[in-house]
């Protein structure tokens, strides 16, 4: 049985359905006896909370499992960064944007724009809050208060974390947990990352760790749709947005895959 490397890429946003699928893949390479080290190569702004920490927690366990390496491409921010915390070795290149440590909740309040249009919308609920997150009228101050101590909860959570595995007090890690970002050289010189490298390097940094040649890496995707192969053909491409979107929605319906493919 031939040892090999595997390389998983991540791009987008971070959602329960777009991660569902890497989910299931990381937590199948757990068991592949011949993977013997993970790339988890990351470009993202980052996105859902929870989905967030479910990707960092795949990460961690696969990581205890066998050795993985994250690699930052343009973009390892928010819950990206997340989830990149739980490899053994963070790598960015020098021009990455990194970090915006930091939790957001946006609330969306429709009402007056739908009295301009002449839509009226009426809300029938029980229980005096029930109505509040609809995305249909403003908080009140006691709903706006509850939404920012759930937001400070999600906000403390993910400092405790970043102290944890950068292995800093929680005090030093508040003056970089503004929401801000940083360039691979700066969050290098913070303690964000481990070194400077594009994703070769890293890849040979992982290959001189297990001891498997570099050479000898797979390529590792979550499945493809029926739906998603039958249109990606020569003219896929043309109408690309609206079958794109076409696509998601009947995806989301329909074609869920539960298999998993190595392609080269």
């Amino acid at each position: 049985m031939r040892e090999i490397l595997a390389h998983v890429a991540f791009r987008g946003t971070i959602r329960e359905r777009t991660v569902e699928p890497y989910l299931r893949l990381l937590k199948s390479l757990r068991y592949k006896r011949r993977v013997k080290g993970v790339l988890l190569d990351l470009s993202s702004g980052g996105g859902e909370a929870i989905a967030s920490m479910d990707f960092y927690l795949a990460v961690k366990r696969l990581n205890e499992a066998k050795p993985v390496y994250a690699s930052i491409g343009s973009v390892g921010a928010s819950g990206a960064y997340m989830a990149a915390l739980g490899a053994r070795k963070i790598f960015a290149y020098p021009e990455s944007d990194v970090g915006s440590i930091g939790v957001i909740s946006a609330h969306f309040a429709a009402r007056d724009l739908l009295r301009r249009l002449g839509v009226s919308l009426e809300l029938l609920h029980a229980g005096e809050h029930k109505d509040a997150y609809q995305g249909y009228r403003p908080l009140t101050e006691v709903e706006r208060a509850k939404l920012q101590a759930i937001t400070q909860e999600g906000y403390d959570v993910f400092v405790q974390l970043v102290a944890h595995e950068r292995h800093k007090t929680v005090d030093q890690v508040l003056p970089l947990a503004t929401g801000e970002f940083w360039t691979g050289r700066r969050a290098l010189e913070l303690g964000l990352v481990d070194a400077l490298a594009d994703r070769e390097l890293a890849l040979e940094e992982l290959a001189k760790l297990t001891g498997v040649a570099s050479r000898r890496t797979v390529r590792v995707f979550p499945p493809r749709s029926i739906f998603d192969r039958l249109i990606s053909g020569p003219a896929s491409s043309l109408g690309e947005g609206i079958v794109g979107r076409f696509r998601e929605t009947l995806e989301d319906a329909v074609f869920e895959g539960e298999w998993y493919s190595l392609r080269r």
